[in-house]
């Protein structure tokens, strides 16, 4: 069976071009998949019925299912678990902001990365996320926003996973959700994470993708990222720094650096000044992200005091930094913990 989501607009011509119907109908299953946003083939009405039949028979729609969801009572963040039919279950997160509607999509079912303090690698890799698994879990916020006659503005490939480990199927779905036929999502109003695995982002650069990337640092210093994130031993800060420095030369486009504040282990104010040296130079902003309590890591949240303090350094070192904005604070706000959560619960 063919995922309609799977396929971007060329795609879906080429596909039905080959089943013996003209090339236009591809934009018109399109424009009802993402613009009506309709459930079923049955309700493509200016399809012929022999055409409706046939999609019915050769291909799906939705393959996710909802599994459970959590609103947050603070700001409205919309926590949802997904489920496929092979058993995995991923997360995906609608956060509502002053300026419009973002979604947090996860490109990968658990991850491999595993980096210390994040839930998402709990478990380890299972498997890759296709692009249209990946446009179903922003369909579903989306669908919800529907009826409030809102929109996503913004997606971020935050979620579980690593992106550029996903690289080709990441890259497919931000072209379908950003083709004018249908979502419409500019890529200046999407941004992907990476730990910093260099290759993807010199693939990138030089595609010349108008993304924004974010890449968690986490550390100013070879020996503490290392520990913290694994991916340090392959690709070290100096060649991770070199890597970024071509995404700037090549798009012009400063980035973002993740860099979640842990209580004792690199929220010190030394630890600040290193990782103003270590950007000098280089236009970039830096977010700090208070990190999130973990069960099973144990890290602990650094003192609010100390956060203003580490970040009033970095300004005054003249590091462009601003602390993340907490979301959803009330509900398994960190990425994987509402899935390992879920798995963690007896079966009924």
């Amino acid at each position: 069976m063919q995922h309609l989501y799977d396929m971007r607009s060329s795609e879906l011509a080429a596909w039905l071009e080959s089943l013996g119907e003209p090339r236009y109908r591809g934009k018109q299953v399109f424009q009802w998949l993402y613009q009506r946003r309709v459930r079923s083939v049955a309700e493509m009405t200016n399809l012929p019925k022999a055409l409706r039949q046939r999609l019915a028979d050769q291909a799906v729609l939705a393959t996710a299912r909802e599994v459970t969801r959590q609103v947050s009572q603070v700001d409205g963040t919309v926590k949802f678990l997904l489920g496929w039919p092979d058993g995995v279950t991923v997360e995906t997160v609608l956060m509502r902001h002053d300026y419009g509607n973002s979604v947090c999509v996860s490109t990968q079912v658990g991850c491999k990365m595993g980096c210390a303090f994040c839930a998402s690698t709990l478990g380890g890799m299972i498997r890759q996320m296709t692009a249209g698994e990946m446009v179903e879990q922003l369909l579903a916020s989306q669908r919800l926003l529907d009826a409030t006659d809102e929109r996503v503005s913004s997606v971020v490939l935050m979620g579980s996973g690593e992106p550029m480990d996903n690289y080709d199927q990441a890259m497919k779905f931000i072209d379908i959700i950003r083709d004018p036929d249908g979502l419409n999502i500019g890529q200046r109003h999407i941004t992907l994470s990476t730990v910093g695995l260099v290759p993807g982002i010199v693939r990138l650069a030089d595609e010349g993708r108008p993304i924004t990337l974010a890449v968690s640092l986490h550390a100013p210093t070879d020996e503490l990222r290392s520990a913290l994130m694994p991916v340090n031993k392959a690709y070290p800060i100096a060649k991770l720094l070199e890597a970024c420095q071509y995404y700037y030369r090549k798009t012009g486009k400063r980035i973002s650096f993740e860099y979640a504040l842990i209580g004792g282990k690199n929220d010190a104010l030394e630890h600040a000044r290193q990782l103003a040296e270590l950007l000098r130079g280089l236009p970039c902003h830096v977010n700090l992200i208070p990190v999130n309590y973990v069960p099973e890591r144990n890290f602990q949240r650094t003192p609010k005091a100390q956060v203003q303090a580490f970040l009033q350094e970095l300004r005054r070192l003249g590091v462009n930094a601003t602390v993340r904005r907490e979301m959803g604070h009330d509900i398994a706000a960190a990425c994987g913990q509402l899935r390992a959560e879920h798995a963690a619960r007896p079966a009924p």
